[in-house]
């Protein structure tokens, strides 16, 4: 578990959020993956539901963290960004179809997910 008075890496690029989740869940760090969000954010998990706010979102994430031992970072696919919003994906390694995030850049110029469907069906 990670020492929580310790402040964690903050994405300073949308891209950065990928390998922050991948470093955050091989760690079993569930706060640190739900700091990867915005306090309102979704996320569009299990499959099939919403989970809204980080408090749930950190839920989620302990009992995901309990049943997947590794996560690896999968790859990029271009970034779309429009200002303070960007959309990043990535082609899953599970073959869900593909990863989808909106994300937006904080007041101090750091990037947090609004919206996360870790799963696409093709």
């Amino acid at each position: 578990m990670t020492d929580r008075t310790t402040a964690r890496e903050r994405a300073t690029e949308p891209e950065d959020l990928t390998r922050l989740f991948a470093e955050r869940a091989n760690a079993g760090d569930a706060e640190g993956l739900a700091e990867l969000y915005e306090p309102d954010a979704v996320l569009a998990y299990p499959p099939g539901s919403q989970t809204v706010g980080r408090d749930a979102i950190r839920a989620v994430f302990e009992r995901m963290l309990a049943q997947v031992p590794r996560f690896e970072q999968e790859p990029a696919l271009p970034t779309v960004r429009n200002g303070d919003l960007a959309v990043t994906s990535t082609h899953p390694a599970d073959n869900t179809g593909g990863r989808v995030q909106v994300v937006r850049r904080q007041p101090d110029g750091s990037w947090l997910r609004v919206i996360d469907r870790p799963e696409i069906r093709s």
